[in-house]
C-alpha cells in the first residue's frame, strides 16, 4: 500500500485497479464505485453537521477563527517552552522532553482539527456561511 505525504496528513492509495478486466466490466465497476462514493458523500453531509452540533448546519468563520487561535497558541507555547528549556545550553531532562512532546502533540492535533474542518467545507460535507451577508 502506497501513501502520499501532503501538507499535513498522509493519504493512502490502496484502491484495487484491475488490469485484466474487459472494458464493459471496468465501466460496470466504475459505476458501482461512483455509487459507493456518492453514498459516502451523502452520509458525510448528513452526519457531520449533526455530530458537530451545528444548529445552523453551516461552518461559521468564528469556528475557524477559534481553531486557528487555539492552534497558534499551542504552537507558540510549544516553541516558547523549547526555547526556555534550551536557554542554559545544557542537555534537556527526559521529563522536560516528554512534556515538550505533549505540547507538540497538542499543537499538531489542533492543526489537524482545523484542516479537517476545512476539508469538510472543501468537499461539500459542511456548507460555509460567510459573515458577509
Amino acid at each position: 500500500m502506497s501513501s502520499i505525504m501532503t501538507a499535513s496528513y498522509r493519504s493512502r492509495r490502496d484502491h484495487f485497479e484491475p488490469s485484466d478486466t474487459d472494458p464493459q466490466e471496468q465501466r460496470r465497476l466504475r459505476g458501482h464505485l461512483e455509487q459507493i462514493d456518492y453514498t459516502t458523500f451523502v452520509s458525510n453531509r448528513e452526519v457531520i453537521p449533526q455530530v458537530l452540533g451545528l444548529g445552523t448546519n453551516h461552518a461559521e468563520p468564528a469556528a475557524f477563527q477559534r481553531l486557528a487561535i487555539s492552534a497558534a497558541t499551542a504552537r507558540a507555547r510549544w516553541i516558547a517552552e523549547a526555547l526556555r528549556l534550551t536557554e542554559a545550553g545544557v542537555a534537556v531532562a527526559d521529563a522536560d522532553v516528554q512534556r515538550l512532546a505533549g505540547m507538540r502533540a497538542a499543537y499538531e492535533e489542533l492543526s489537524e482539527a482545523y484542516e479537517g474542518l476545512r476539508r469538510m467545507v472543501e468537499r461539500g460535507y459542511l456548507p460555509y456561511r460567510s459573515s458577509e451577508r
